[in-house]
């Protein structure tokens, strides 16, 4: 049933178990969630949606069921449909019998015109039902099976992260919670707590600014949403804006977030200080992402100024005005490894070879927004990405290059669910005072930080 309408006609779990197989068929073919489920009836989005990323998080143990269950492959999207049903019974959470997916998934067939292979989706599934253990033990046999991300992703990981792969593997898995950013221009933190608590709604503070809700809700039933009072931003990226602003800086400094789109950094940054702001990205229709971000917000406020605009960040000589910046967020394009709890396509869209082509990026955005900074000023490197070729390696090669550039206190790598991978007492220091609990700590994706000084 519609939770925005009581009195909707129920949906059929065949009818979005065949959405959910257009979308997962799209994903192995290339297509990213982002472009498909915006195209799925309005009426089954939701319930889509979130069996779509059921499907996903099980990615690697449904395909390798699959090949156990099927001497051959069937066609992409009855493959999809298996994937999405076997998803259903293996987590035992999702709230169906299991005679209803196997009957629902037999009856999705029609939708997507493959009769004739009514026996052949029952026959897998049932057989899964009744050997289910066994299956399961072979499935976890291979890495990707067990860990449900592809074989380079998890041989990275390991290399990277030796004493915390696993966790951060494991983590990818369970859906993240809701997290909201309180907007302090209109409201305070506290304050917006308590009316969500009067709405039966539990909240944990992360940050200054931050609340991780017990139990995710639709955004626009959360209290002063239209009026710009909260916004959503995970836990993690909420440390962007007092990293680069520090102790705070004076009214009217030149500020660029080099990497906008789609705003939240900026909103945070405009919330927190008065200063002029530069924010910029390469596609001018996520520049317009970006003034609906701060129309929302109702930002800037009296005292300070922005200004957005269509760029190449990695090519100064077409937008800037010769005048150095105080401070420079340069929140890179990435992998988006960090954060596949809200994005489970990523993992099975990204490739190997990916990561080498955007470090290039990373260190040519950086060379060529290092010299806009003036000098004793500030500027934080930042990816929502868990690898260190795109993070620690990047900083690495840039500071052997610039003797001048100073590090500062800064995370570094971040693993998803609040695991400090740079074991110095600094990175530790500043993560456990911006998340305090476990909750919190779950409120919180895979990042990178660095925080660079020009001497």
């Amino acid at each position: 049933m519609d939770a925005r309408n009581p009195m909707a006609a129920p949906v059929a779990l065949a009818e979005q178990l065949a959405a959910v197989a257009r979308a997962v068929a799209a994903v192995r073919q290339g297509r990213s969630l982002a472009d498909v489920l915006p195209g799925v009836d309005a009426r089954l989005r939701p319930g889509v949606q979130a069996l779509t990323f059921l499907a996903l998080r099980h990615g690697g143990e449904t395909q390798a069921l699959l090949a156990l269950l099927a001497r051959r492959a069937p066609p992409a999207p009855v493959a999809a449909l298996l994937e999405a049903a076997l998803a259903l019974l293996i987590d035992a959470g999702a709230g169906y019998a299991p005679h209803t997916v196997v009957d629902q998934a037999v009856r999705a067939l029609a939708a997507l015109r493959a009769p004739g292979l009514a026996g052949f989706v029952n026959a897998c599934l049932r057989r899964f039902l009744r050997e289910r253990d066994a299956l399961l033990a072979r499935a976890h046999a291979d890495p990707v099976g067990r860990w449900n991300h592809p074989a380079w992703w998890v041989q990275r990981l390991q290399r990277d992260h030796p004493e915390h792969w696993d966790a951060a593997l494991a983590a990818d898995d369970q859906p993240a919670p809701l997290v909201l950013r309180v907007n302090r221009r209109r409201v305070s933190r506290d304050a917006y707590r308590e009316r969500l608590a009067a709405q039966g709604w539990a909240a944990d503070a992360i940050g200054d600014d931050g609340l991780v809700l017990a139990e995710a809700v639709p955004v626009e039933r959360l209290p002063g949403w239209a009026d710009g009072d909260v916004a959503v931003q995970d836990g993690a990226a909420q440390l962007a804006a007092p990293l680069l602003l520090g102790e705070g800086l004076p009214a009217g400094a030149r500020v660029l977030d080099a990497c906008a789109a789609p705003g939240g950094k900026t909103a945070h940054l405009l919330e927190r200080a008065d200063v002029t702001l530069w924010a910029l990205d390469a596609d001018p229709r996520r520049c317009e992402r970006i003034h609906e971000t701060l129309r929302r917000l109702r930002l800037p406020t009296p005292g300070a100024e922005v200004r957005v605009l269509a760029a190449d960040a990695s090519n100064p000589a077409d937008w800037w005005d010769g005048r150095a910046f105080d401070a420079i967020l340069l929140d890179a394009p990435c992998s988006a490894s960090g954060i596949v709890r809200r994005h489970p396509d990523v993992r099975w869209l990204r490739r190997g070879d990916d990561i080498a082509r955007l470090a290039a990026t990373q260190r040519r955005l950086l060379d060529a927004l290092w010299p806009l900074l003036a000098p004793g000023g500030r500027l934080l490197y930042a990816t929502c990405s868990v690898f260190r070729a795109e993070g620690a390696d990047v900083v690495a090669a840039f500071r052997a290059a610039h003797p001048e550039a100073q590090t500062l206190p800064a995370p570094g790598h971040l693993l998803p669910g609040g695991i400090v991978a740079d074991p110095s007492s600094a990175a530790q220091a500043i993560v456990s005072a911006h998340a305090i609990g476990d909750n919190a700590r779950r409120g919180m994706d895979g990042f990178f930080y660095a925080l660079l000084r020009k001497g």
